[in-house]
C-alpha cells in the first residue's frame, strides 16, 4: 500500500480572476462569476478570486461531481494579485498557487523556472 494519502481534490488547472470579488458571495455568487469569467466552470479546474483590499481569497473547484468553495485570509499583508488592467484571467502552475496563497510574488515563477518579471 502506497504511503501518499488518497487525493480529496483534483486539480488539473488553476484560474486567477483579475477583478476582485465581494467576499461574501457564496458558492452560487462565485459559480456564476466564473461562468461569466472564464465560460465556464471545467471539471477538476480551480477559480481564484480576491477582495479589492487583497486580503482575502475565494478558491471555487469543480470537481466533476460538485462544487468546492474554500476561502483563505492573511492576517497581515496582501495576497500579491494579478493587475486588472493586463488581461481578465491567469493561468498558474502550481508553484505559482503556492506562493500566491502564502502571500509572495508569484509571477516570477515560471515553468521553466526562468525569470520573466522583475
Amino acid at each position: 500500500m502506497a504511503a501518499r494519502g488518497a487525493e480529496v481534490i483534483r486539480i488539473d488547472a488553476i484560474w486567477l480572476a483579475a477583478e476582485p470579488l465581494d467576499m461574501r458571495a457564496g458558492t452560487d455568487t462565485a459559480l456564476a462569476r466564473v461562468v461569466k469569467v472564464f465560460g465556464a466552470a471545467r471539471p477538476h479546474h480551480a477559480y481564484l478570486f480576491a477582495n479589492k483590499s487583497g486580503t482575502r481569497m475565494k478558491v471555487l473547484v469543480y470537481d466533476g461531481l460538485g462544487i468546492w468553495l474554500a476561502a483563505r485570509r492573511l492576517n497581515r499583508g496582501r495576497f500579491v494579485w494579478s493587475d486588472s488592467g493586463s488581461t481578465d484571467t491567469v493561468a498558474l502552475n502550481t508553484e505559482q498557487l503556492q506562493a500566491l496563497v502564502t502571500g509572495l510574488p508569484w509571477k516570477t515563477l515560471t515553468a521553466d523556472h526562468a525569470i520573466a518579471v522583475l
